[in-house]
């Protein structure tokens, strides 16, 4: 098989470059990642492997070994041997559960990110901020989705609001993830040669999405509960599956932790930071101090109080995260301070 036509097999899953890796190894895509070894897919047929010895060191960040959407480089075998990952164009991660910090890979080599969340109980405009703040960093472009239209009498003014509240530009759009007129809605971000991949809270309706998008009953489902719109892990595991529009859907398992990394910009509160800069003192504490555009702004309706409140908490996570990861990686070495070029000796930068 030529390069030509090995590229073009590629491109149904995923695959961007216009050459391949020089080395002649099999190139294959992570469509899962399993207790026992890795689901690959080449663009014509679904294999199994296995990590090299050097993806299992201890010492290893977890964030070099091989997650899906990586492109992979494969040595034949019995079984076949993941011995290289590509590098990644975009990475969606969060911090992983519990106090010990690491980061977990969620998605790489994405184009779009769509955050499903329904208009029932489910339906949290402060999480789906929080969402963004992960997604921004990621190198892919964030969509909300909204489901469940029949469930609440006043959801026109819920999508309303939340248009109100993110930033201008946000892709927000109302779907029946039952509705085959889903398809062409999303076919925009589904086209042959997109990755795109599909974050929410379990009971979301995520897998009823998928299987719409797969145009067959697929992926399990199961109702959420009545009380409080909470669903059960049906998608146990992150998968890339192939759709009939050409594009590539990641489903992932529901979560309910969100934990930033630490890197976040927010500039989804862009323009509360605006509003700061706008203070009297420089120093503001956005309190009581006079001349607080930001404590205008929020007498005046200009701003939302759970607004603000929600981009003070995801600050404060986003500075504890950072130093957390600065003391981390200042045990590694060893308690030097990270290594920066030397200028000539006795020189100061300008201030």
């Amino acid at each position: 098989m030529t390069d030509a036509e090995t590229i073009e097999r590629l491109r149904r899953i995923g695959w961007r470059g216009d050459s391949l890796p020089t080395d002649g190894l099999r190139l294959a895509r992570v469509v899962a990642q399993h207790r026992a070894g890795y689901e690959l897919h080449d663009g014509e047929a679904l294999f199994g492997a296995q990590p090299a010895g050097h993806f299992l060191k201890r010492s290893l960040d977890p964030t070099e070994r091989p997650a899906v959407g990586d492109f992979v480089e494969v040595e034949a075998g019995t079984p076949p041997h993941i011995v290289k990952v590509l590098p990644r164009r975009t990475v969606l991660s969060r911090a992983a559960a519990g106090e010990r910090y690491e980061r977990q890979l969620i998605a790489t080599n994405i184009d779009y990110v769509l955050v499903l969340t329904g208009l029932d109980g489910d339906f949290n405009p402060a999480r789906i901020e929080r969402y963004l703040s992960l997604i921004e960093g990621s190198g892919a472009q964030s969509v909300v989705l909204l489901s469940k239209l029949d469930t609440r009498e006043d959801a026109e003014e819920s999508i309303a609001a939340l248009r109100e509240r993110l930033a201008e530009g946000t892709a927000i759009h109302a779907i029946n993830g039952k509705d085959a007129d889903c398809i062409e809605l999303l076919a925009q971000y589904l086209q042959p040669g997109d990755s795109a991949v599909l974050v929410g809270s379990s009971g979301a309706g995520k897998s009823t999405l998928t299987n719409t998008l797969l145009g067959t009953e697929r992926m399990a489902t199961k109702a959420v509960r009545a009380h409080d719109s909470r669903g059960r892990h049906t998608t146990t595991h992150r998968a890339l599956l192939q759709l009939p529009s050409g594009g590539c859907l990641i489903d992932t398992p529901g979560m309910r932790e969100l934990k930033l990394t630490g890197d976040e910009n927010l500039d989804l509160f862009a323009d509360i930071e605006e509003l700061a800069e706008q203070c009297r003192f420089a120093d503001c504490g956005h309190g009581s101090e006079p001349g607080c555009a930001v404590q205008a702004a929020l007498d005046s309706g200009e701003l939302l109080a759970e607004r603000w409140r929600n981009f003070l908490k995801l600050r404060d996570e986003r500075e504890d995260q950072a130093a957390t990861l600065e003391a981390r990686l200042r045990r590694q070495r060893g308690g030097r301070p990270p290594t920066r070029p030397h200028g000539p000796r006795g020189s100061r930068e300008k201030e």
